[in-house]
This record gives structure tokens, C-alpha cells and sequence, in this order.
């Protein structure tokens, strides 16, 4: 346990410094949105590109992988929004409490993670995984947080809200640099050493910009948000991102293992891991984009990014 704390540390340390900089003042709020764009349209791209282009084609193209994991994003989205839905939570905020319970953290902290815990080869699999949230899982999300609700006096169906969610998703640049990267590997191509040079320089900051990043949006969105709210509104969605998420994704691609499914072991226990990671930090966001209470939000990726150092680290030594 100790072995995997002194890998997992750093990573959880450089959020708690991202989140201290800003509640001290060191670092000011408008700051921030230059951090996330340089991290969003620079270093992570940068980074997934390298990964995608490094990795064999076959691994990210893994049915097992893509079908495991997108079933069970898709009972998590279902579950969460069933059992959160009532008179107090509308279908806006159920929705996106939903996104929080089944989008995990991948980009900014799960990647660099699994390389540091298993070394490039768990790449692939956290990438197939990237793919589905950020196309399937969100888009479902703002689809359901549409239900019900009229917006300057028409009604906005489901389907038009779905349609402008996969038009945020061609416009994002990680799909396309994942795309690309599948294309370098699938064709065996290369860039000049300068310009991969400089693709390296940046994928290399996309880690600790990353993470002081989450940091520091959580601290804002605190800031934003200091009325008290009951627990009972955010602390489950993030026990069920941090425990009933990663069992989920376990017993299913355990099950499907033994139906025959090819599904690599050690692709499933990157699948469970990601699972088990907190809850992405841009799902605040989109919550504020769409008129949902981003407090709350903010407050289920706070509690379940606080409590993964302890869930997360003990997930690894259980599976490691």
C-alpha cells in the first residue's frame, strides 16, 4: 500500500497545491481560465496524441474494452438520474449529477496516472475510455438535462440538445487529437524530430499544469458557492462515482471474461481504475452552461476528489 501511496501522492498533492493557491490569493481567479486553455488546447492534446500514436492500433479498437465500459457508463447514468430525480433535484441537476457519477477524471489525472502506476501500455485502454465519455456519456447527459425544461418560451427537446452536445465534441479538441494519434499508429507514420520534439515538451506539462488546474477550479468553485448545502445532495453521487462505479465495471468484465468476451485482464483492471477516479472537474462547467446548480456540482467533485486518495490508492494495492 505504501509503494502504491508513493506514486498516487504527488498526483493528489498537486491538486491540494492548485487548491491552495487559489483560497490563499497566490494564484488569482482570472488566471485560471488561462491554465485550462492552455492545458485543453495545448498539453492535453499534445499528450493524447503522443499515447494514441505510440500505442497499437488494435488496443484502441478494443471491443472488450469499449463495450464494458459503455454499458456500464450508461447504467450509471440511468441509475444515478433515476434515484436522484424528485421534487427538489429537477431533471437539469439529475442529469448532470449523473455525468458527475459516470465521467471520471481521465484527461487531467488518470492518464499520467496510469503511466506512472503501469507504464504506456495502460494508454490504450484509459484512451478507449476517453472516447466514450467525452462523446457518449456527456451527450447523454445534456440530452436527459434537456427533459421537461422550455427555454425563452420553446421547448427544447432532448434530441436538439444532443445535437449541440456532439457539436461541443467536434469542437473539443482531445477527440481529434486521440483521431489523429489512432491514425499515426494505424499507418505507421511519423513527424519530424523538431516538431515531435516540441509535441514532447508540451505533452510533458500537461500532468502537473493538469492537475494544479483541478485545484484550483475546485477552490473557485467553492468560492462561487459558499452556501451551505445538505449532504445528502452531493455526498452520495460521489460514493456511488467512487465505489459503486469501479464494482460495476468489475463484476461486468469479470462476468464477460468468462462468457468469452476477449477482454485483456490487465485492460479491465485499467477499465476498473478508471472507473474509480473522482469525478471530471469540467462537469461544473457544462453544469453552468446549462442553468444547473453548479455548486452542487462543484461540491460532488470536491468530496469525491478528496476521498479517491484514500479510495483510489487502496483500489490500486487491491487490484495491483
Amino acid at each position: 500500500m505504501f509503494d502504491v501511496l508513493a506514486v498516487t501522492f504527488p498526483f493528489f498533492a498537486l491538486v491540494l497545491a492548485g487548491f491552495i493557491a487559489v483560497r490563499r490569493a497566490m494564484l488569482p481567479l482570472p488566471a485560471i481560465p488561462g491554465l485550462n486553455a492552455f492545458v485543453l488546447f495545448f498539453a492535453l492534446p499534445c499528450m493524447l496524441f503522443r499515447f494514441g500514436a505510440g500505442t497499437p492500433i488494435a488496443q484502441l479498437l478494443d471491443p472488450g474494452v469499449f463495450g464494458v465500459y459503455l454499458i456500464c457508463a450508461l447504467i450509471m447514468v440511468g441509475f444515478t438520474f433515476a434515484t436522484t430525480l424528485s421534487q427538489r433535484v429537477d431533471a437539469n441537476n439529475a442529469a448532470f449529477g449523473a455525468l458527475t457519477a459516470a465521467f471520471p477524471n481521465t484527461g487531467y489525472m488518470g492518464v499520467p496516472l496510469f503511466i506512472a502506476l503501469f507504464g504506456a501500455r495502460a494508454s490504450g485502454p484509459a484512451i478507449v475510455t476517453i472516447v466514450i465519455d467525452l462523446v457518449i456519456t456527456s451527450s447523454l447527459c445534456i440530452a436527459l438535462s434537456r427533459l421537461g425544461r422550455v427555454d425563452g418560451g420553446d421547448a427544447r427537446s432532448a434530441g436538439e440538445a444532443a445535437r449541440k452536445a456532439l457539436y461541443g465534441v467536434v469542437v473539443n479538441p482531445l477527440p481529434w487529437a486521440i483521431l489523429l494519434g489512432a491514425a499515426f499508429s494505424a499507418f505507421d507514420l511519423s513527424l519530424p524530430k523538431p516538431l515531435m520534439a516540441t509535441i514532447g515538451l508540451l505533452a510533458d506539462a500537461a500532468s502537473p499544469v493538469a492537475l494544479f488546474t483541478i485545484g484550483a477550479v475546485l477552490a473557485r468553485s467553492q468560492m462561487n458557492s459558499a452556501d451551505a448545502a445538505p449532504l445528502a445532495d452531493y455526498v452520495p453521487v460521489a460514493l456511488k462515482k467512487l465505489i459503486l462505479h469501479p464494482l460495476l465495471v468489475l463484476l461486468l468484465g469479470s462476468a464477460a471474461i468468462q462468457l468469452g468476451v476477449p477482454l485483456d485482464r490487465f485492460a479491465l483492471t485499467v477499465i476498473v481504475l478508471v472507473a474509480a477516479l473522482p469525478s471530471a472537474s469540467n462537469v461544473v462547467m457544462l453544469a453552468e452552461r446549462y442553468g444547473a446548480d453548479g455548486g452542487r456540482i462543484a461540491r460532488v467533485i470536491l468530496v469525491s476528489t478528496t476521498l479517491a486518495f484514500v479510495t483510489f490508492s487502496g483500489a490500486v494495492a487491491l487490484l495491483s
